[in-house]
This record gives structure tokens, C-alpha cells and sequence, in this order.
């Protein structure tokens, strides 16, 4: 069995000027990333591996998970294959993840994100929106096999509000 936790970055602010790859998250980023990962915490499941886009907002949103679930830095990773719009990189570095990981939590960008979940999840989800986050099982021992999952779960911000 496989798990896979998918999240998507929180509200990134459009009032700097970078380019995307360098776009921070704004103050609304910042509370609802607190906030998701904080119910997140609840469930008391931890990723053997995290993978995150190298972009800014992603990884901004990806280091306040890792501090309010106390997750190890020696297990995380900044990809940029991961900082993917269209979900053919995204998919991609899933499939290639070490068998010997069972749960995987990513952080990346919308549309690769929805994307994925409504190819590979058992629920349609119109849009997961910033800081969304949704988690797949699959019933497969090689991240290369995986194809029909079930979605088990998913925690979206304006839920918890």
C-alpha cells in the first residue's frame, strides 16, 4: 500500500516584483498553511519522504508543515521537477519515488495538482484550491504501478474556517 498526500501551495502574493519561480506567499498564505497543517497534525500520520517544488510559495508552504509536524529535514527534498504546471513532471517524480517509501506528502502547483488527483484519484475535485490538501491510497507496492487510487481524505482551507 501506498500513500500519497498531495499539497497544493498556499496564496502567493502577486504584490512583489520577481519572477513566479521566486513569488512569496501572502498573509493569507501564511495563516491557512498554519492552519491546514495544524488540523493535518491531528491525523498523526508522517511522510517517510517530502518532496517540494523549489519554488518560493511551495516551499515556503512546505516548511510550515514540516515545523508544525516536527518532520525531519533528512527526509525532505526540493525538486525542481516538481515546480510543473501541466503534470507530466509532477507525475513523474512520484512514479520515480524509492519503493522503500510508503507514505509520500508533495508540495506543489495547480494544474498539475488537480490534474493528478482526478487522474489518479477515485473523486473529482473541480479545483483543489491554495493549500489544499488531498490524500490518495494505492493498492500497489511500486510507486511506478500506480494508476486507479482511492481518495480518502481531503482538507481544504475554507473547511476549516
Amino acid at each position: 500500500m501506498k500513500k500519497l498526500i498531495l499539497v497544493r501551495h498556499a496564496k502567493s502574493s502577486w504584490n512583489h516584483n520577481v519572477i513566479d519561480h521566486e513569488r512569496p506567499l501572502n498573509e493569507r498564505g501564511l495563516e491557512d498553511a498554519s492552519l491546514v497543517s495544524s488540523h493535518f497534525k491531528d491525523f498523526i500520520l508522517m511522510p517517510d519522504l517530502v518532496i517540494s517544488s523549489d519554488a518560493t510559495r511551495a516551499k515556503t508552504t512546505a516548511d510550515i508543515f514540516i515545523s508544525v509536524l516536527k518532520i525531519s529535514s533528512e527526509i525532505v527534498q526540493y525538486n525542481h521537477e516538481a515546480y510543473d504546471f501541466s503534470g507530466e513532471m509532477l507525475t513523474r517524480v512520484i512514479k520515480s519515488c524509492p519503493q522503500s517509501v510508503n507514505t509520500l506528502m508533495v508540495f506543489g502547483h495547480n494544474h498539475a495538482i488537480t490534474d493528478f488527483v482526478n487522474s489518479f484519484g477515485s473523486k473529482f475535485i473541480d479545483n483543489v484550491p491554495t493549500c489544499g490538501l488531498v490524500i490518495i491510497d494505492f493498492n500497489v507496492d511500486n510507486w511506478e504501478a500506480i494508476e486507479n487510487g482511492e481518495t480518502v481524505t481531503t482538507i481544504f482551507p475554507k473547511d476549516l474556517k
